[in-house]
């Protein structure tokens, strides 16, 4: 059975840090796209950063661009989001999926996991 699980999340003071990991069972990130999204309430889920497992290219999109930074370790087959910086506006529950393409888009994910919350409070 494939399971995502993700942790690290909870509460944290604006400007600080917080390092979220994606452990895979059932299966292995090799050869697969990791994805971690993010949905804040009221508002649709988006993408944050993806990475392929099994070369390290990576996407972030622009409004965590030089703060986040996602990194996977085959080995260990996670996936982790590094996230410095935060804004009270980071706050959301963080998923992370797996896909076949490198993409930031919701649709070309296909396993899930439940979610971890991030709370940043000024």
């Amino acid at each position: 059975e494939v399971q995502l699980v993700e942790s690290g999340g909870g509460l944290v003071n604006a400007g600080g840090s917080l390092r979220l990991s994606c452990t895979a069972s059932g299966f292995s990130f090799g050869g697969y796209a990791v994805g971690w999204f993010r949905q804040a309430p009221g508002k649709e889920r988006e993408g944050v950063a993806c990475i392929s497992a099994s070369d390290g290219v990576s996407f972030i999109t622009t409004s965590v661009k030089g703060r986040f930074t996602i990194f996977s370790d085959i080995a260990k087959n996670t996936v982790d989001l590094q996230m410095d910086g935060l804004k009270v506006e980071d706050t959301a529950v963080y998923y992370c999926a797996v896909g076949s393409l490198l993409h930031l888009s919701t649709d070309e994910y296909i396993y899930w996991g439940q979610g971890t919350q991030v709370t940043v409070f000024s």
